[in-house]
């Protein structure tokens, strides 16, 4: 059975469609409403709000963590700088693509992968070779996607980061409302935004800050029915619908 994010609490009370599926077993949101055209304006046209935390997380820590990643990537991660998040792919011995995802670099030593897939275990099977250390932090972290033309300028009323200079696929420890988390500058609709990271147990104080500071800019819940519209339109491809 599915299990609830931490952000259930808000996106349960919102979803006047009742429409839910299972994303990587948690309850995930298909459209707040019967139907997803008012969210898809809101990314569109001001900002909507997703939970994407059933994206797997996988934080990798250590000396060889970069020597590691790149072994089994299909990118050279040694190159990664801090603060610079990469798209890539990692792939079988056949030359096979087994799942797609976000590589970022938060430290010298620190690093966070994100996978639609489960992919612990296959990257475990390769990682002690090396110096480093790879957890399963899916658990630990809370995720929104804040995508949309109006996004930066609902981050500005919650954190002090420099978002004019904050380029695209850039990472950064910050505050948001005086929540601790991180903040990349990704997303999966072709449109500007961010994805927020935090600590799962202050998930609905992270959405309760965001949709007050979206308020003045038309900020949406919007669900994966949306999603699927705005990547399509952008060209993303999906692991499972569009490859396999």
């Amino acid at each position: 059975m599915p299990i609830p994010t931490p952000f259930h609490e808000r996106t349960q009370a919102l979803c006047t469609s009742y429409r839910w599926k299972d994303w990587s077993g948690y309850h995930a949101v298909c459209s707040f409403d019967v139907c997803h055209e008012r969210e898809y304006n809101a990314f569109r046209q001001s900002a909507g709000l997703l939970d994407v935390t059933p994206l797997f997380k996988y934080d990798i820590i250590g000396p060889e963590a970069a020597d590691f990643l790149s072994r089994v990537m299909v990118r050279d991660i040694r190159k990664l700088k801090v603060g610079r998040v990469v798209y890539l792919c990692w792939c079988d011995q056949k030359g096979k693509v087994l799942d797609d995802g976000t590589c970022a670099r938060l430290g010298e030593e620190h690093y966070r992968v994100t996978a639609a897939a489960p992919s612990f275990h296959w990257f475990a099977e390769h990682a002690d070779a090396f110096d480093c250390q790879l957890l399963d932090t899916t658990t630990e972290y809370g995720a929104l996607a804040l995508q949309g033309p109006k996004s930066r300028e609902i981050l500005r009323q919650i954190t002090d980061l420099d978002l004019d200079n904050f380029r695209f696929f850039a990472a950064a420890a910050c505050q948001f409302d005086g929540l601790s988390g991180w903040l990349t500058r990704t997303g999966y609709t072709g449109d500007l935004g961010y994805e927020l990271w935090v600590k799962s147990e202050d998930g609905v104080k992270l959405w309760d800050a965001l949709m007050s500071a979206g308020k003045p800019y038309g900020i949406e819940p919007a669900g994966l029915d949306a999603l699927d519209v705005t990547r399509v339109e952008a060209g993303f491809i999906m692991q499972g619908v569009d490859y396999f």
